[in-house]
């Protein structure tokens, strides 16, 4: 292993850059040259790649978004895309690559692999849904930009007497939701993983408004319904002034917090060491709190399984 590569595919994160860094850092460190493969599997088969220094590097571990850019790319899908994809990496003579992003990304990873490129997959995406790691590179900065927009949203429900309906991200995942949901006190959160009940819901909106209640906050994930479908049917059912937010691709962006940075940073390093121990088709994750690399086959292997303990808790503490 003499050069290596790394690419970000899929939707941005942020911690993505940090992640770059800790990739192009790392192997430098370790002797390695280091290419950036730019705009993602499209940007892989069409060769725009360059090398990477460390000072190409320098000033982005605080930086939203992503250096590489990102595209998706349907062709990859197909074998002559990969074959074009291959190609590439021989001429530049990259021995193997890292690979950021979601599962969409590791599939392309896992192509290389079979194909006798050694890749590894880093998890970044804000929805959180990566089988096989507890959190992945963004989640807990696209968390904390929604909990300050409900604690805004909060404060014009409360003087208007509202309810307001706050639509997350998430695919079909519900941790956005859920999490967010949980600490910024949401009356109600409905996620994928959950069969929501809206006749519940409504029960308990009426309860609210019975005992004085001046304004509700509902979480939905956007893999449930729209926020404008439930607004609706509220509305429709028990006549309540509702409002709705989409919080939409705010979420994505904006200064990573410190846990991604020092997430993407494990995350990225870890990745390098395992491509030195000749090692290809691996996902790094986290789990129990330790960094761990296994066979990125896991992650399509089972599906995304939100806390539900975080669902309960917040139906006791919303009464």
């Amino acid at each position: 292993m003499k050069k290596i590569g790394v690419l970000t595919s899929g939707g941005d994160a942020p911690g993505m850059n940090a992640a770059v860094r800790a990739v192009v850092r790392k192997g430098i460190y370790h002797g390695l040259e280091v290419a950036g493969i730019y705009n993602g599997y499209q940007g892989l088969i069409e060769g725009r790649i360059e090398p990477l220094g460390l000072g190409d590097v320098g000033d982005i571990i605080q930086r939203g978004g992503t250096k590489l850019h990102s595209a998706r790319c349907p062709e990859f899908i197909t074998p002559e895309g990969q074959a074009k994809g291959i190609e590439q990496l021989k001429k530049e003579g990259i021995d193997g690559v890292v690979v950021i992003g979601g599962d969409g990304s590791y599939r392309g990873a896992m192509a290389l692999s079979k194909h006798g490129i050694p890749c590894v997959g880093v998890p970044g995406t804000i929805d959180n849904d990566i089988p096989g790691t507890d959190f992945t590179i963004g989640f807990d900065t696209a968390l904390n930009t929604v909990i300050e927009a409900i604690d805004k949203i909060r404060d014009t429900a409360t003087s208007h007497e509202r309810t307001f309906i706050v639509e997350v991200m998430g695919r079909d995942a519900g941790d956005l939701a859920l999490w967010a949901g949980l600490s910024g006190g949401a009356e109600t959160i409905l996620i994928p993983e959950e069969a929501y009940d809206i006749p519940e819901m409504l029960d308990r909106l009426d309860k609210g408004k019975a005992r004085g209640k001046k304004h509700s906050i509902i979480i939905v994930a956007e893999g449930v319904m729209s926020g404008n479908e439930l607004a609706q049917l509220i509305e429709q059912e028990t006549g309540i002034d509702t409002r709705v937010s989409v919080l939409g691709h705010i979420q994505r962006g904006g200064s990573p917090t410190a846990r991604d940075r020092v997430l993407a940073s494990l995350f990225g390093a870890r990745a390098v060491e395992v491509l030195l121990e000749g090692k290809g088709g691996r996902a790094i994750g986290m789990r129990n709190n330790q960094v761990v690399d296994y066979d990125v086959t896991e992650a399509f292997g089972g599906s995304h399984e939100a806390d539900l303990s975080l669902y309960t808790l917040s139906k006791e503490l919303s009464i």
